[in-house]
């Protein structure tokens, strides 16, 4: 059974270093989006905070994921932007087909690539996640961004209300290590400060990130969590979270937070 969630919006964006955009993460300043993006004021804004009990299973298609079990190319690129660490993909150096999804909510014969992906936590264990489940926000939180090949860019994709589809993993705390982190953990020291870029060699499957029940998910049509915000955003977020220990959250937040 898949889930599809019909929330209310909430705002619970966290920073992972101090940012030069144009814009903050404080509450205070996330009201004041909408001053200079207008679709910061939407109705589908996301994050937003998901009830099970409020949500109303569909017997969905099953989301297709092609090429997850395979190594991500060589080299990436890892990027601290700012505001979070992201992997990016060197498409110009690649010639094989890259991971894709379709099925689920998604439009019948519409493949979507992925672009990056990138993860969210915070300067405590219990708040780092931005999507909110069943009152509990976890310490991390994964984005698979996945572009649509009907559209010849992520850009162009941007423009377009089925552009764009986010698969999300939440990650809950546990007294073990989990191994399939450990390549990516391994090169974040390579950029702890802001706007540092490297180009890695990082040996991982999108299988390895992601819960390994992917049966049950919820779904819902939402944005970009920061400005613009962007309602171009098809969200798939996995009810089953990922391990990650505490020794490992406390890594990566003395790694970002000591140095800030």
């Amino acid at each position: 059974m898949r889930i599809i969630s019909h929330a209310t919006v909430t705002w619970v964006i966290f920073i992972i270093v101090p940012s030069t955009s144009g814009f903050g993460y404080g509450k205070r300043e996330q009201h004041l989006w909408p001053k200079t993006h207008k679709l910061c004021a939407g109705k589908l804004q996301s994050p937003v905070s998901i009830s099970t009990s409020k949500a109303i299973p569909l017997p969905l298609p099953a989301l297709e994921m092609i090429g997850y079990h395979d190594f991500l190319p060589m080299p990436q690129t890892l990027i601290n932007d700012g505001r979070t660490v992201k992997l990016t993909i060197n498409k110009n150096a690649i010639r094989e087909k890259l991971p894709y999804v379709f099925g689920a909510t998604l439009k019948p014969n519409q493949q979507y690539e992925i672009e990056q992906l990138h993860f969210h936590w915070g300067a405590k264990n219990n708040r780092g996640a931005e999507h909110v489940l069943n009152g509990l926000r976890y310490p991390m939180e994964m984005h698979i961004v996945h572009r649509s090949l009907a559209y010849a860019n992520f850009s162009q994709a941007l423009q377009h209300e089925d552009g764009v589809v986010v698969v999300a993993a939440l990650f809950q705390l546990q007294d073990e290590h989990n191994e399939h982190l450990r390549p990516f953990l391994e090169r974040l020291p390579d950029v702890k400060w802001a706007h540092a870029e490297l180009s890695v060699n990082i040996s991982i499957t999108l299988t390895s990130l992601i819960p390994s029940d992917t049966d049950v998910f919820y779904t819902y049509k939402g944005s970009l969590t920061t400005p613009p915000c962007s309602e171009v955003i098809t969200w798939i977020i996995f009810a089953t979270p990922v391990p990650i220990s505490f020794r490992q959250v406390f890594h990566i937040i003395i790694i970002f937070y000591c140095f800030v």
